[in-house]
């Protein structure tokens, strides 16, 4: 992507894990972007590609003296909304890891500041640049609601991916931590307000952190009869099977994502990957059989995770050098961890939840 000669985002990235690495590596190969920093609090062991870029320990010192364009803001999801918040009042454009914060209100304090500074904020919603995802939401849309959303994803973590996963549960469960990206899916299909949610969770093992749990489940029930379904779990004793189920059903028929056999729930690539799409029309004939096969969508070619980021960024040089109103794209962030939390305040209180 070219920048037109334009003078070049000077962009800082605070958190170095997993996503904070793919989006540096992001902003290094794309010609719009300039990396006047790393900010991470303890050591780590940086790719090749990233090692001549300074490396700090402090967040509220890199962005003082830094004076970034732009901030990525990719630590733990409890530092989120206060390290957006600083990045805006210091003049910076932020792109922000999801979940956008750990609470309702949190979240509404980030979006008020955009609106107030006008920075431009996007949320790292990987799904919502990705075609095949695309395609899926337009499918579903095609056939008309209401909806049975049926959605998981289970990761069998292990070693370093469990540490992680241990690391996150200090203070995000799976079904808010993953659970965001796919309610925000539910909201694209049905444009319906969610009105009730249930949930329920299971500690299953002792290395999770106090009060947290490692597997969750949620219902959702949206104001235009639509429903859906989202579960999480983590951990060495999760199941690898129908472990990714990605499938819409409406009265016309259905929409699914097919993965391939032996894929492993601990690839990150997983997570995103779609192999196929398949649609599946419920009209019958006289003699009541399908009046059409089922169409196999193939999604051979897709953009794995790094090339993912890669299009995140992209957007994000968008939406500054062209200021989209990102108006809906906020709004849209706080009611997919709306209904997660209070998924999670379900599972805690043991009551339903309305909105």
């Amino acid at each position: 992507m070219s920048n037109n000669g334009a003078k070049k985002l000077r962009v800082m990235v605070a958190g170095l894990g997993n996503m904070g690495l793919s989006h540096a590596l992001a902003y290094h190969k794309n010609p719009g972007f300039e990396i006047v920093g790393l900010v991470n609090r303890s050591s780590i062991n940086l790719p090749e590609e990233l090692r001549s870029y300074p490396l700090m320990t402090s967040y509220e010192d890199a962005l003082q003296q830094l004076k970034p364009d732009l901030v990525c803001v990719a630590t733990y999801s409890d530092s989120h909304a206060d390290y957006a918040i600083m990045a805006m009042e210091a003049g910076s454009d932020v792109f922000v890891e999801k979940p956008l914060a750990t609470t309702v209100a949190d979240a509404e304090r980030v979006v008020a500041k955009a609106k107030e500074t006008g920075r431009q904020l996007v949320i790292g919603y990987i799904l919502r640049h990705h075609p095949s995802w695309m395609r899926l939401i337009e499918e579903a849309r095609n056939l008309g609601g209401p909806y049975v959303f049926r959605m998981n994803l289970n990761q069998q973590s292990s070693g370093a991916h469990w540490q992680t996963h241990k690391q996150l549960m200090k203070t995000t469960s799976p079904i808010v931590d993953c659970g965001v990206h796919y309610l925000d899916v539910m909201c694209q299909i049905t444009d319906a307000k969610a009105v009730e949610v249930r949930g329920m969770g299971v500690r299953l093992s002792d290395e999770v952190a106090e009060g947290m749990y490692n597997y969750g489940h949620l219902q959702v029930l949206f104001a235009d009869g639509s429903v859906g379904w989202y579960e999480a779990g983590w951990g060495p004793m999760m199941s690898e099977t129908a472990f990714f189920v990605k499938d819409v059903i409406s009265p016309k028929g259905c929409v699914s994502i097919v993965m391939e056999e032996g894929a492993s729930s601990a690839d990150i690539n997983t997570h995103t990957k779609t192999s196929v799409i398949r649609v599946h029309q419920a009209a019958t004939d006289a003699e009541g059989k399908f009046k059409k096969q089922d169409e196999l969508l193939s999604m051979q070619g897709e953009p794995d995770h790094q090339e993912l980021c890669d299009r995140e960024q992209a957007f994000m040089l968008k939406a500054i050098t062209e200021k989209i109103d990102l108006t809906r794209h906020m709004d849209d962030a706080v009611q997919s961890l709306r209904i997660c939390l209070a998924a999670d305040e379900s599972v805690r209180t043991g009551l339903a939840v309305k909105l």
